[in-house]
């Protein structure tokens, strides 16, 4: 694998500082609790109030500590897993490695600009950055060339390719039904609270979403780069709709109306990914090693 000591020392560095950030943000309690605050847009917002979310909103931490769990139960476990596969030289290990970090970097792009601002600041942004030039390395250690060969003729593509199309066209059609009707009647949507923004909806209809659909596109047309990107991002997927998952619950256990929806939604698509996933790779064809 290129870059393998480059690749290796991000990762675990990217490793340790999410162990910091995720058991700060799901054991740091110190704070007066809930209070009421009133936004710029006239929202009356619940304040935290504890911890390293203390300055966030009530439903925010609700989401951002159940991702923490995640991340720590789920992501570097699999971050180091992948890694140990990768520098064996296996295709698996290094699209697993490359879905992982795409999580990653998602994650902490997502805290570095919606998280208020506080102490782990310079750890968001330093695994934002780790994460990025991480997942780029871990990118062009691959030969595009020949990326089809890595893969049998029997792989489902249109069922593989499918699931991530469609998945993102949903989320992004969500996100427009919330956000277009404000932009009519000159509203402001709840989800910015004390915010600025529509921090996470710019970023996924930005980037993400069509990054995503365009690489099972790229799959259903078997072009190298979708043999790549499509495998990476199921992996990355499978990860985002766990964290989704665990903010539903997390919400429906707090009393927050209409939260089934998400629950039902996210557990379909994780569990569609998980398939997808398994497909991908029981038809990849591990290169001999001399």
């Amino acid at each position: 694998m290129k870059f393998r000591k480059s690749i290796s020392l991000l990762v675990l560095c990217i490793a340790a500082l999410s162990l910091i950030a995720t058991t700060c943000g799901i054991f740091s309690k110190q704070g007066p609790g809930e209070y009421n605050f009133t936004s710029i847009h006239g929202q009356t917002i619940t304040i935290y109030g504890k911890g390293i979310y203390g300055n966030n909103s009530v439903l925010a931490a609700l989401q951002a500590i159940p991702q923490d769990i995640v991340t720590l139960g789920l992501g570097i476990p699999i971050l180091i897993i992948s890694l140990f596969l990768a520098r064996k030289g296996l295709i698996k290990g290094r699209l697993l490695l490359g879905g992982t970090l795409g999580y990653f970097l998602i994650t902490y792009m997502m805290y570095t600009f919606i998280a208020m601002y506080n102490r782990l600041f310079l750890v968001y942004v330093a695994l934002m950055s780790a994460s990025f030039f991480a997942f780029v390395l871990t990118l062009l250690a691959f030969d595009i060339e020949k990326m089809s060969s890595y893969f049998s003729n029997k792989l489902p593509v249109r069922f593989a390719g499918g699931y991530l199309m469609f998945s993102t066209a949903i989320i992004g059609l969500l996100w427009l039904a919330r956000v277009i009707p404000t932009l009519i009647d000159g509203s402001v949507p709840l989800e910015v609270e004390h915010g600025t923004t529509l921090t996470v909806q710019a970023f996924d209809l930005a980037f993400f979403l069509p990054g995503i659909f365009l690489s099972g596109l790229l799959l259903i047309k078997k072009k190298p780069f979708g043999y790549m990107l499509a495998p990476i991002a199921t992996v990355t997927n499978a990860l985002i709709m766990a964290a989704l998952l665990s903010k539903g619950i997390s919400m429906n256990l707090a009393g927050i109306e209409g939260t089934l929806p998400l629950i039902i939604m996210t557990s379909l698509f994780g569990l569609l990914a998980i398939v997808s996933l398994l497909l991908i790779f029981r038809n990849v064809n591990e290169p001999v090693r001399i």
